[in-house]
């Protein structure tokens, strides 16, 4: 997302903010909080950057737009407050809103009690962030057949199709988005119909497969997290675009390195550290990739923290789909067998989740994955 568009989004989120306390001191009715509302209008449509809409989400009292965090200001921080205490998740705004849609939202998020219903309108619309999975972990063993839907969504068929566009960056040729495309479209359509990500996850059959398997099961877990978010249409794509690509870097490290049995020496551990970066600059050269793909193949291994790599200064704002990555991407090796060792058993891997929440994982997203996978309670 573009700086410019930024310092739009915060000019509306601002003057937003301005009519909600308006509201408070005079009345919805009240000439100041009118036109407050009228440059709130005003201002949506350059904050919405010639697209249809403007989708807002919060996660840890934190304003995010297209998987990137606003920032920090007196503002953005009390708006994110205001929807975070009437459990408002996200808001999804479209092009066409009318001046008594944007008093309606200011009026409704004015008020202190809780239990005020916040109804969305026609180009305004409301969530709550929570999870819309089931645990039904009988998948194919339904007596009605109409309900029987796949267990298992990386085929080896889309495997095979995955290996063979990785193949062609190995060979240093252009990337065949398109194939990648039709892959996650495949994806998105089952997770969507899947009780259990879990049971979407291909099996790792031989070593030299897990690169693509990996790859293909990190996609699935970041668009289970990203549907529970509240996160759709072509947002949801992009992250299953860039999942599938976050380690398209290591194709352009020499094999003996990334497919080395036992442990990496000091320096071929350096030189597996370099994946992110050049995985991000080959996706820069590429067209039809989508910016978030660049972004997250950078930034997956940076943790929450900052202390994995690349290193960057403690001002860098990561992306929410880099930040879902890191802990899709941790589980799914974590539970796959290696040839240096076996898989970790679920219990050891929640402990582990949980205890990088905040440093290794961003500590909401993680608490949520583990929901989304075990329901345990301490990830609640």
């Amino acid at each position: 997302m573009k700086a410019v568009r930024t310092g739009k989004i915060q000019e509306f989120i601002r003057h937003l903010n301005t009519a909600i306390s308006a509201v408070s001191l005079y009345s919805a009715g009240h000439h100041q909080v009118r036109r407050i509302c009228s440059l709130t209008l005003s201002n949506l449509d350059d904050a919405m950057g010639g697209g249809e809409e403007l989708s807002l989400m919060v996660i840890d009292n934190e304003l995010i737009v297209d998987g990137i965090p606003l920032g920090d200001s007196l503002h953005l921080d009390g708006f994110a407050r205001t929807l975070a205490s009437r459990g408002i998740g996200h808001i999804r705004i479209t092009r066409g809103v009318k001046p008594e849609e944007i008093l309606a939202m200011v009026e409704s998020l004015s008020k202190q009690n809780s239990r005020h219903e916040i109804i969305s309108s026609a180009n305004i619309r409301y969530g709550k962030v929570e999870v819309r999975f089931s645990y039904d972990r009988n998948c194919g063993e339904t007596e009605d057949p109409a309900q029987d839907r796949p267990c298992t969504v990386s085929t080896a068929e889309d495997i095979a199709k995955y290996a063979e566009i990785c193949e062609g960056i190995r060979k240093h040729k252009k990337l065949k988005v398109t194939g990648i495309m039709e892959i996650v479209a495949g994806f998105i359509a089952t997770v969507k119909n899947q009780a259990d990500p879990l049971l979407a996850l291909a099996p790792l059959r031989t070593a030299d497969e897990y690169t693509f398997t990996h790859s293909t099961n990190v996609c699935i877990l970041n668009l289970a997290q990203a549907m529970v978010l509240g996160i759709d249409g072509p947002q949801l794509n992009d992250i299953g675009i860039a999942a599938m690509l976050h380690d398209v870097g290591k194709f352009l490290i020499p094999e003996e390195v990334l497919n080395k049995p036992g442990s990496l020496d000091d320096a071929e551990w350096e030189i597996m550290r370099q994946h992110p970066l050049k995985g991000a600059r080959y996706l820069l050269d590429t067209p039809g990739v989508p910016h978030l793909a660049v972004i997250t193949a950078f930034e997956h291994h940076i943790k929450h923290d900052f202390t994995g790599y690349p290193g960057v200064s403690g001002q860098w704002r990561q992306s929410l789909c880099s930040q879902m990555t890191t802990v899709s991407d941790c589980f799914d090796a974590a539970r796959t067998r290696r040839p240096y060792r076996g898989p970790m058993e679920m219990e050891d891997i929640s402990r582990f989740m949980l205890h990088g929440a905040g440093t290794h994982f961003h500590p909401a997203l993680a608490r949520n994955f583990l929901k989304i996978i075990t329901g345990i309670p301490g990830a609640h």
